[in-house]
């Protein structure tokens, strides 16, 4: 059985798509802008053609790229990770996950009371997530009601003291909201946002964050490779993203480092199949920080890795990195943004330097996938690159 290792940096966007006015997101450029503002080194990635991608701002082309690249629009609406992930694997879209610019409404708000057990909640608002522990830490830990915020992004999180709800309650009450954020107010993802530290001066999120996304349709590369015996390993949010739906066996990361390690770990011990990751803090720790160094040190390190990765390749496995949106941290917002995302195809039977130019849809990916694991153009949408590609 032929094996792919799929791996989204989550938010290595590569500059605005031709609908980013609409999205307010107008001269966002993940990639571009980052090594505008402190410059960025990935000869590994650029070695593999990243810098040879239609429009590709900051990384040099080479002359002889070992990969084939391209670059992918986003046809979903939205820009959250739910959708440019379902994309990914086929589903597409066509209504925006709905978003609370000013708050969810009282009956919203009432409901999860109830649900979760709890007499009450801080924020109810649009939040940086590290601002508002630090805003309203301190009175959680003397109140004990969670702090729930949103952002632009379709998204109802809550964020509680580990010594007040231990992560484990925490989930319980995310699950609570999960059951009843339904129907008109059915958001992309409720996500636990656990932290730790004694007053404002020291709170810090921890790694036991989790994401709890709706159930996905059925008709999905995840299911339909599952349906026919092929194995799909999810490392990372992975799992959460997808509800569980499709995936064989999985596992959760602390950070990029971890995310990396467990890939090999399954590269080691698996066979055939699917291993997709997702590797966060590019996103949770950088991009929504406004944080462009670390950001720039992050896909660094990931690129000092990347060998690591391609020496564990077997002659057939098809290595594929990918984005699922952008998040500008060199913009004054936080959120993330709506940008093309690069997308690269390496392995020993390949063709090098073959440009793929601009892809329709994320789901380009996903049927290339199904194409070359051996159920055929098995998605409603997308585009197999499986004749381009292959030697």
């Amino acid at each position: 059985m032929k094996r792919v290792i799929w791996i989204v940096l989550d938010s290595v966007g590569m500059g605005e798509l031709p609908d980013a006015s609409e999205y307010g997101d107008v001269g966002s450029n993940t990639i571009g802008n980052i090594a505008k503002e402190v410059g960025l080194k990935l000869p590994n990635m650029q070695n593999l053609g990243l810098g040879n991608i239609d429009g590709m701002e900051g990384i040099a082309a080479t002359s002889e790229p070992n990969a084939c690249y391209g670059r992918l629009a986003e046809i979903s609406k939205g820009k959250d990770t739910t959708t440019g992930h379902w994309e990914m694997v086929g589903i597409i879209s066509a209504k925006p996950f709905p978003t609370y610019p000013e708050g969810f409404p009282k009956d919203v708000i009432d409901a999860f009371c109830k649900a979760a057990g709890v007499d009450g909640v801080l924020g109810n608002c649009v939040a940086s997530g590290t601002k508002i522990i630090e805003k309203l830490g301190e009175e959680h830990l003397r109140t004990g009601y969670p702090i729930v915020y949103t952002s632009a992004d379709s998204v109802f999180q809550i964020a509680c003291h580990e010594s007040i709800y231990p992560p484990e309650r925490l989930y319980e009450i995310c699950e609570a909201a999960r059951e009843l954020l339904c129907d008109e107010h059915a958001v992309g993802r409720v996500i636990a946002r656990p932290f730790v530290g004694n007053n404002a001066g020291d709170f810090k999120r921890t790694s036991n964050r989790r994401d709890f996304s709706l159930k996905p349709p059925k008709n999905n590369l995840l299911v339909k490779l599952t349906e026919n015996n092929i194995p799909v390993m999810a490392v990372g949010k992975i799992e959460d993203i997808f509800c569980g739906e499709g995936i064989t066996k999985a596992v959760h990361t602390k950070d990029n480092n971890d995310g990396i390690d467990k890939t090999i770990e399954y590269m080691e011990n698996t066979e055939g199949g699917l291993i997709f990751t997702n590797l966060v803090e590019f996103d949770m720790v950088w991009g929504h920080r406004n944080d462009p160094a670390g950001y720039a040190k992050g896909l660094e390190a990931f690129d000092e890795r990347l060998p690591e990765i391609i020496s564990n390749m077997k002659e057939d496995d098809l290595l594929i990195i990918t984005a699922d949106h952008g998040c500008d941290p060199t913009t004054e917002s936080t959120d993330h943004s709506r940008e093309y995302v690069p997308v690269l195809f390496y392995g020993k039977k390949l063709k090098n330097n073959i440009n793929l130019g601009t892809g329709s849809t994320f789901a380009n990916i996903g049927q290339t996938v199904a194409d070359y694991l051996g159920i055929g153009n098995a998605l409603d949408a997308g585009k197999s690159y499986v004749n381009d590609i292959i030697r």
